[in-house]
């Protein structure tokens, strides 16, 4: 990021997460050394998992609900022949079969089954709750419980043999997909069962990964430097934007919904909207509804500037 990019209080931290801690252990020591009042991820990576994890500082926080639904890319390593209890590497071999001749031809079968809408049962290695208590704690004791499928979509999947026991794996899907139980269910599919090695996040959304910065750079930095924080009118530019003078705005700070019929329809496909004061500041966030006739604009959030 530019010097220009930089911001102090408010905004999105991207940090290049490394393989290991947890992305709640990531916030900790973020929070820590920022000395921040509010800060939380939007969108978490798995502990064995590295790359991109979306933080939010102070008002940055209110966006959650927006980056959570972002789609999400990964690029990961697939191991065939060998089948572990959590999917991933850190979990029990339960399985090792043979590895059948896997070709181009098998590699395009594969991504056009795993590709589009699918239906996904969630893994027990997971934080997904049963009766209050993480299936991943319940896995650690042996136990199993049923899951119900859920749908999730796959956007972009494209498979290239590493060599006769691994594929690499690029994907870009919709939240609530687990890539280690699709890496898992295509080694099903290929009759040897799978486990993945690795996996990075490489986007959310429009942010990447060459935009964040890693956790060492943070700990290292002067502390005189400024944060290296995403604004959110930057991390919302993706948005369109609808500038408002002040006496307007003050009644939208008021809670007031009814100024928003001043805001036309919104154009095809658009769900979201900023509206920012005369200087460009982001002041709040509206979504369209349809829960009468004609649909309305709502009021979502409304941020501190």
């Amino acid at each position: 990021m530019t010097k220009s990019d930089l911001v102090v209080d408010n905004g999105l931290l991207l940090i290049d997460k490394p393989a290991g801690p947890s992305s709640a252990q990531v916030v900790h020591r973020v929070k820590v050394l920022l000395r921040a009042k509010k800060v939380g991820h939007l969108g978490t990576l798995d502990p064995f998992a590295s790359g991109l994890l979306l933080l939010g500082i102070n008002e940055g926080t209110k966006v959650a609900d927006i980056f959570l639904g972002a789609p999400k890319s990964y690029h990961g390593i697939m191991v065939l022949g060998v089948a572990t209890d959590s999917q991933d590497a850190t979990g029990t071999v339960v399985q090792v079969r043979a590895v059948p001749t896997i070709g181009k031809v098998e590699l395009r079968d594969l991504e056009q089954q795993f590709s589009g809408d699918l239906r996904q049962v969630p893994p027990m290695f997971s934080a997904l709750k049963r009766e209050g208590v993480p299936l991943y704690r319940l896995a650690r004791q042996g136990k199993e419980v049923p899951r119900e499928p859920r749908s999730i979509r796959v956007e972009k999947l494209r498979l290239n043999k590493l060599g006769n026991h691994e594929i690499e794996i690029e994907l870009t899907c919709s939240r609530g997909t687990y890539v280690r139980t699709l890496a898992a269910d295509m080694g099903k599919s290929l009759g040897c069962g799978a486990h993945l090695k690795s996996l990075c996040r490489i986007a959310c959304g429009h942010l990447t990964l060459d935009q964040a910065v890693t956790l060492d750079d943070l700990e290292r930095r002067d502390p005189s430097m400024t944060v290296p924080l995403l604004s959110l009118e930057k991390a919302l530019g993706h948005l369109r934007a609808i500038t408002w003078e002040n006496q307007l705005l003050s009644r939208l700070r008021l809670g007031q919904q009814e100024i928003l019929r001043r805001l036309d329809k919104p154009v095809e496909g658009e769900k979201l909207a900023r509206i920012l004061d005369p200087r460009g500041g982001l002041v709040a966030l509206v979504e369209w509804i349809e829960d009468v006739p004609q649909g309305r604009w709502r009021l979502i959030r409304i941020f501190k500037v």
